[in-house]
């Protein structure tokens, strides 16, 4: 039988990625593990209300995801650590700015290059709805056909509930293989 757990949030884990927002001036990084698909060309980073990134998000409706793997999860996991108004953290990756005005971090592998549509609020949380305008793949995480290959890619999960950093997994099968 099961038991009740509550409101408990049971969909980790996420994909950890860095999100950058240029804040007065200068890039900004937040370590982010809320963040979901709401259609095929728009997603959701939400973040809590406090983070100073959200300043620059909000000011210039614009950021970028950044796909953390196991070789940047060292500089990601310090920009989880301190916060943008304590410390300065725009030296904390080499970095382009983007076409929309975003930094974007030169060693992640997968950038997507974003602009805000909404953002819808909850108590705490600001959740910004994304279009997201460019994509940018290192050529070694493509397939011949130039579709990301994520056993190539290897991004890091991030699980809640134990504020643990995960490796991708196994293959089980191919979707929709059991149906047919």
């Amino acid at each position: 039988m099961k038991k009740n757990i509550g409101n408990a949030l049971a969909l980790y884990p996420t994909p950890l990625v860095v999100v950058g927002a240029m804040v007065n001036g200068k890039p900004n990084w937040v370590l982010v593990g809320h963040l979901g698909i709401i259609g095929h060309d728009r997603v959701m980073v939400s973040l809590a209300q406090t983070h100073y990134t959200n300043r620059g998000i909000k000011a210039a409706g614009k950021l970028s995801i950044n796909i953390v793997d196991e070789a940047l999860l060292p500089s990601a996991d310090h920009a989880g650590c301190v916060s943008g108004a304590k410390e300065d953290k725009s030296a904390l990756f080499d970095y382009t700015v983007g076409a929309t005005g975003a930094p974007m971090i030169n060693q992640a592998p997968v950038v997507m290059e974003c602009t805000v549509d909404d953002i819808y609020t909850t108590p705490g949380f600001e959740s910004f709805i994304c279009k997201i305008e460019n994509t940018f793949a290192e050529e070694n995480v493509l397939t011949g056909e130039g579709k990301i290959n994520y056993h190539a890619l290897k991004p890091v999960l991030f699980e809640m509930p134990t504020y643990e950093y995960w490796r991708t997994g196994d293959v089980i099968a191919k979707c929709m293989s059991f149906g047919r």
